[in-house]
């Protein structure tokens, strides 16, 4: 069970950096996350020299801006004493645990490529697809095509607050619902692409040649194999691609890969190079929890806790939302957040052989359990597949397993999902938690009485 972070150690670790030093950006520097009633706000912000910013919907939170030449930690003292505050901490940047100091590609890579030496097309759920995407190792382990085929293949809304999405990839856009792009302010689909160049968004989303005809693999990131089309490699320069570029797409896929009937709802928080901040990502919670979703997907992790993010957490749960996330990528055993809180299911990575990956996070603080994240086969923005590890690709194989539990029980409830979920493949180790995902066993526990020639969980 994953212990309780401390509120004193929570005020301590909230000002400390994420994952590796960062300067402050032009977005979030002298920027802070004020909680207040909103007949306080003006004379709070008056007394200590703030200007407000904007708000989250509906919600007594603020982005406010501090004082030029202002201590952070004495501002922070300060406004924290003043009587009218209920939480006040520094906005933050964040960065998607892949990108920019992420994975690299290495002799697995090969591997992946083998069992694409043919590739073919398959009917999946209407569409047609990579057959190695549905057919992967990853899928088999979990159990997929029994889970579908005699228990549930999804329902409810999973939110993916990530990069974006490719609202036209043929695999996912029947599935996709309108959700937002905070990092513009625009309702709708929001789309990787708007990050790019034209010219580079041209030939990703517009090339005309099959997957299926010939492949060949680009480095597009640190942490990302593509498998595109040869004419596309032949003219995309890879250095016009962001670090992250491709991220959402590609988890959003893992989740329908698990729970194909289930909705995908894209909250783009992070931009194509990664980075977001701590308030985008609170707009997006609460977006999400007052849209309806079921679940929340989250590939990303802070190194030091907020406690207006764990208030965010606590009010999802509260309302019988899932919220799910990465542990990071440091092969660490640590504290990792949002996963470390304890309404979250923190997923680490294992490899095809039921082992920790190398980097994995771990622990019992952080942990709850884990799911396959090496030479994961998903879609990539302008109808292509991708190739990827890290724990940002464990995390949607356990969002898309709680869509598949909400089919089989509507009513399900963040406790009893849980409950399900820990019907796992134990591992050797207890450094992740329940064991590696099952999603066949989690769904039957909950079924109970099995069709006629299902298999045993």
């Amino acid at each position: 069970m994953k212990v309780k972070v401390k509120r004193k150690f929570l005020a301590w670790l909230g000002l400390v950096t994420l994952f590796f030093a960062l300067p402050a950006s032009s977005a979030t520097k002298d920027e802070f996350i004020l909680s207040c009633a909103p007949t306080a706000l003006n004379g709070v912000a008056s007394r200590h020299g703030m200007t407000v910013l904007t708000s989250v919907d509906s919600r007594n939170i603020f982005l406010v801006r501090g004082p030029a030449g202002a201590s952070p930690t004495q501002l922070v003292d300060e406004v924290e004493a003043d009587s009218d505050v209920g939480l006040f901490e520094p906005n933050r940047d964040v960065l998607v645990p892949e990108s920019p100091a992420g994975l690299k590609l290495n002799q697995s890579t090969a591997s992946v490529l083998d069992t694409l030496g043919t590739p073919s097309a398959i009917t999946f759920f209407g569409s047609s697809v990579l057959s190695s995407y549905v057919n992967q190792p990853a899928a088999v382990l979990i159990r997929r095509a029994e889970t579908h085929q005699f228990l549930a293949t999804g329902v409810g809304i999973v939110a993916v607050i990530d990069t974006g999405v490719d609202p036209n990839h043929p695999v996912l856009k029947n599935s996709l619902i309108p959700g937002f792009d905070f990092t513009r302010n625009l309702p709708g689909i929001p789309s990787e692409f708007a990050d790019l160049s034209q010219s580079t968004a041209s030939i990703l989303d517009q090339s005309m040649a099959s997957i299926l005809d010939q492949n060949t693999v680009v480095l597009l990131n640190q942490s990302t194999a593509s498998i595109l089309d040869q004419s596309t490699a032949s003219i995309l320069d890879t250095t016009q691609v962001p670090q992250a570029f491709g991220h959402g797409t590609m988890v959003a896929g893992i989740i329908h890969l698990v729970a194909p009937t289930a909705q995908i709802m894209p909250l783009k928080a992070f931009r194509a190079d990664g980075s977001s901040n701590l308030f985008d990502i609170l707009r997006a919670v609460y977006f999400a929890v007052d849209h309806g979703a079921k679940v929340i997907n989250m590939s990303f992790s802070f190194a030091g806790p907020s406690e207006e993010l764990m208030r965010a957490m606590n009010f999802a749960s509260e309302r019988g939302v899932v919220c799910v996330s990465s542990t990071g990528n440091l092969g660490k055993e640590t504290l990792a957040f949002p996963a470390s809180f304890q309404n979250v299911l923190g997923v680490a990575s294992t490899n095809n052989l039921d082992v920790r990956s190398t980097f994995s996070n771990f622990g019992a603080a952080l942990a709850d359990m884990a799911a396959p994240g090496e030479a994961i086969i998903s879609t990539f923005p302008g109808k292509h597949y991708a190739a990827a590890w890290g724990t940002s690709f464990s995390t949607p194989f356990v969002s898309g397993a709680v869509a598949l539990l909400v089919q089989a029980k509507p009513t399900i409830d963040p406790k009893d999902v849980y409950g399900s979920l820990s019907h796992t493949k134990k591992l050797n180790s207890t450094e992740m938690g329940w064991g590696r995902l099952d999603v066949y066993r989690a769904v039957a526990h909950k079924v109970k009485i099995l069709p006629p020639g299902a298999p045993a969980p």
